[in-house]
């Protein structure tokens, strides 16, 4: 049965009533035709509860734009959904193509500031989120009595005498959901050892975030990224209305799992009475880092489940020791939700 405009709908009883599903829920397929966007391809999700997004598969099938009845759920820069032609993995050059959206993937071998391993230097939260997948599909079908969204696909950040990471993307919703399901496959397919670090950047935006919102987040240790964290680290949990000249505010928290190894992070807005609630599987992604920025266009609260966390990045000797690694062949599996709360 399918939950549905205050009613439980059966396949049948629900076909009576449309001339094709796409009226309630569906997938469509569209390309960008303008700006630095132009060419990108998009996958255009809707649910039928109010939940809308969009999936570029040419930015690693992260998810861009997401609203929930009209609503946007997340802070857009001013970059738009830059085509990868645009990318710059050079220093701090990846911000010329953050887009922001709900989810924006950071890895497949680094994350956080630039920084060097060896000969080889590793550009701001690395490429994977600048990279087109391939064997893209999506369906929009009855399983049983829940009518399932998916779009699927593959991502491979390689190079010769190099790294050859491939991360198996399924993104799944249903009819009548206000929740997003990513499952995500990191394969080593070289023949040797290589680094694997993994950031869900996921970012959240007026006017769901303003002064009256709170994250709640059972956590056991709380560690500032900088001084200028350390300051902020009192009130982690809440927000300022947007402040000239602020300067951003990062926290890596060790969260309370339940007893599935499952951790819940959720912005709250009891104005609006909504929220937006981020589950993970702490097996692999033990962290969460939250970046708080609260200025002026730079209006934004990023809730980021790792898989790594030190909060001197990763140049030091001892810190290169300690970097998760996958061996030639291993997988890591990672799964989240993300979902839109309505409170009564």
């Amino acid at each position: 049965m399918t939950d549905l405009y205050k009613r439980k709908w059966t396949r049948r009883d629900l076909a009576r009533y449309v001339g094709s599903f796409d009226q309630v829920a569906g997938i469509k397929s569209l390309e960008a035709a303008d700006g630095v966007e132009r060419g990108g391809r998009v996958f255009e999700v809707w649910t039928g509860s109010g939940l809308s997004f969009h999936i570029l598969a040419d930015r690693a099938l992260d998810i861009s734009a997401c609203q929930f009845k009209g609503m946007s759920l997340t802070w857009r820069s001013s970059v738009g959904d830059a085509h990868p032609a645009f990318y710059d993995a050079s220093g701090m050059a990846w911000l010329r193509s953050f887009q922001g959206g709900v989810l924006v993937t950071c890895g497949l071998d680094t994350f956080g500031k630039p920084n060097r391993d060896g000969e080889e230097e590793f550009g701001l939260h690395g490429r994977v989120s600048n990279t087109p997948a391939r064997a893209v599909n999506y369906s929009a079908a009855w399983v049983g009595e829940e009518y399932q969204l998916e779009v699927s696909g593959e991502v491979r950040q390689t190079r010769v005498f190099g790294e050859n990471l491939v991360m198996r993307r399924r993104i799944l919703a249903a009819m009548g959901s206000n929740r997003i399901r990513v499952k995500d496959v990191v394969t080593n397919e070289s023949f040797s050892s290589h680094r694997h670090m993994i950031l869900y950047h996921i970012n959240s935006g007026f006017p769901l975030l303003n002064e009256k919102a709170r994250l709640k987040f059972d956590v056991c240790a709380t560690t500032p990224y900088d001084e200028t964290s350390r300051l902020g680290v009192r009130d982690w949990m809440v927000f300022q209305p947007p402040t000239p000249g602020y300067q951003e505010q990062n926290f890596i928290h060790v969260p309370v799992p339940d007893g599935k190894g499952w951790a819940v992070a959720e912005l709250e807005n009891p104005e609006l009475k909504l929220g937006l609630r981020i589950s993970f599987d702490t097996s692999t992604l033990p962290y969460l880092n939250e970046w708080k920025m609260m200025g002026e266009g730079l209006y934004v609260l990023g809730i980021e489940p790792i898989n790594w966390a030190a909060n001197n990045g990763c140049n030091s000797a001892s810190a290169q020791k300690l970097l998760p690694i996958l061996e030639a062949g291993e997988s890591r599996s990672y799964a989240l939700e993300i979902e839109v709360v309505e409170y009564p």
